[in-house]
């Protein structure tokens, strides 16, 4: 099983480009490297500079490369089409003039990926992990997203041969089981394919080795997290937006928490899963000054399950 292990600006509380208290890019890399990982995400759009020349010599520098960029945006208004057309371009023109990531024999499409995310709806971000009281989009709205998705991914792959990935993600309108099979149903695989991650799925009630089992044959991509039981039990109980919640430690270092790493390294040895996998921790940016140590401990935890 050939599987490269990353990270990205997320476990440096890297999420919104608007909060004031993000670390310099440069730090993200410099540390992502220290603590023994080749490669890392761009995070979200406009974190890390468009500039082709500048960005390929701070990753040579640090032996690092770019498996993956970020949508993290409203993908149900119609009105934000030309905007997420744009994003995707000025991802995607970085991300094929940077050096291109190894590839695996068994990898369906080479990295790098375009990670497509809903986000942006208060009324699901306070229903975060609550698939009984989160309100579904109507039939209408649903329509509008799956096109703006499919926009974005055709948009990817045919003007820069990038691969789209859909990652549901707590707090968005693709979050639940319901939602994931319908989305997967909605846009076809000749267009986009799967980015399933283990802590959004635990947090929002489901069992990630079922769901990485149920959905192998569009799985392209992985993020791996894990989950502190007492801060989860504790904010399912609190009407709390998402990443308040892992301000206060929801995501906790692989190997710390609940998830059952050793079966899912076998499950995906049994599956052929082969390509890459991306530790990430949700944090406050505030609260940086731990995320070496972490992003360490989960590197050095998964290689000591056969990762």
């Amino acid at each position: 099983m050939s599987i490269t292990i990353t990270t990205a600006p997320c476990c440096w509380g890297v999420d919104d480009v608007r909060n004031p208290h993000l670390p310099p890019w440069r730090r993200v890399l410099d540390e992502a490297a220290a603590a023994g990982y080749g490669g890392l995400e761009l995070g979200p759009y406009g974190y890390v500079p468009l500039d082709a020349a500048t960005v390929s010599e701070a990753l040579h520098r640090r032996g690092l490369f770019i498996v993956a960029g970020t949508i993290f945006d409203d993908l149900v208004s119609l009105d934000r089409r030309e905007d997420l057309l744009r994003q995707t371009d000025g991802i995607c023109a970085l991300l094929t003039a940077l050096p291109a990531p190894p590839t695996a024999a068994g990898q369906r499409f080479p990295a790098p990926y375009l990670t497509v995310m809903d986000w942006g709806h208060d009324e699901r971000d306070y229903a975060a992990g609550h698939p009984d009281r989160a309100p579904r989009l109507s039939d209408e709205a649903w329509q509008g997203m799956v096109e703006n998705i499919r926009a974005v991914a055709r948009r990817a792959r045919d003007g820069y041969g990038v691969r789209a990935v859909i990652h549901p993600h707590a707090g968005g309108h693709i979050e639940f089981e319901d939602e994931i099979g319908r989305i997967l149903a909605d846009v076809p695989a000749t267009e986009a394919g799967l980015c399933l991650d283990t802590g959004h799925a635990c947090y929002s009630g489901m069992d990630p080795m079922e769901m990485l089992r149920r959905h192998a044959d569009r799985l392209d991509y992985i993020h791996f997290k894990d989950i502190d039981r007492a801060v989860f039990d504790r904010v399912m109980g609190e009407r709390i937006r998402f990443f308040e919640a892992c301000a206060q430690g929801v995501m906790c270092p692989i190997g710390r928490g609940v998830i059952d790493y050793p079966a899912i390294r076998r499950l995906l040895s049994d599956l052929g899963y082969e390509g890459f996998i991306t530790v990430e921790q949700e944090r406050d940016p505030r609260n940086a000054s731990g995320s070496l140590s972490d992003v360490k401990q989960s590197r050095d935890y998964l290689a000591s399950v056969g990762f």
